[in-house]
């Protein structure tokens, strides 16, 4: 399979991902990060917003394809069971919000960008998904530290 400009499949897939992203922002309104330390911020966004357009857009690359029907297969199911098991673990997270729920959220889109990037030998989406990796993960982290600090002063003690 070959894409154009445009591979509608990865831009499908990061649509999908963006929805409860919005549900949660949505019900979350006031919500803050809480991360302080800035170059990860940056870091994290740096990475998720490259990721974003290059799920979808080939740039500096010559071919977008897969070099096999196995390696379109393997990129339509991998990033369909990481992005069933996205959202069923946000479904869940919504009831209850915990860290370790927290952490798998962060790590199963930098997944579908990864197992994307491997698959369509997009060098540079493996890059920035690493890049998104240790920054979402990093931010993540300490957002959930300091929600369950302070839910339980007590822990502190």
């Amino acid at each position: 399979m070959k894409f154009g400009w445009i591979n509608a499949f990865g831009a499908g897939f990061v649509i999908l991902i963006l929805i409860p992203n919005i549900v949660y922002a949505l019900k979350n309104k006031g919500e803050k990060n809480l991360c302080r330390n800035r170059f990860m911020n940056v870091t994290e966004q740096i990475g998720r917003y490259a990721c974003i357009v290059l799920m979808w857009l080939p740039l500096l690359i010559m071919k977008f394809r897969f070099a096999s029907v196995f390696e379109c297969f393997l990129y339509m199911a991998g990033n369909g069971i990481f992005l069933i098991a996205y959202w069923i673990v946000f479904a869940i997270y919504l009831k209850r919000k915990n860290k370790r729920f927290a952490i798998v959220l962060a790590i199963l889109p930098v997944c579908i960008f990864l197992i994307s990037g491997i698959l369509l030998r997009h060098w540079l989406l493996v890059g920035f998904a690493i890049l998104f990796a240790v920054g979402h993960v990093y931010v993540t982290q300490k957002n959930s530290e300091r929600t369950e600090t302070q839910k339980d002063p007590s822990c502190c003690r």
